[in-house]
C-alpha cells in the first residue's frame, strides 16, 4: 500500500478529529465529527480497491 497526497489528507483529518475529541467542548465536537466523516469518506475509495 502506497501513500499519496490524496490519501494523506483524510488520515490527517481522522487523527485531528480523534485528538479534538479528547478535549471536549461543543465546537470541538462539531469539528471532530466533521473531520472524522471527511476522513472516512476520503479513505473509503482507497480501502475498497
Amino acid at each position: 500500500m502506497t501513500f499519496s497526497a490524496l490519501m494523506l489528507q483524510p488520515i490527517v483529518a481522522l487523527i485531528a478529529g480523534i485528538l479534538i475529541l479528547v478535549t471536549p467542548s461543543l465546537l470541538s465536537y462539531i469539528v471532530a465529527i466533521y473531520l472524522i466523516i471527511v476522513g472516512i469518506s476520503g479513505l473509503l475509495p482507497h480501502i475498497a480497491q
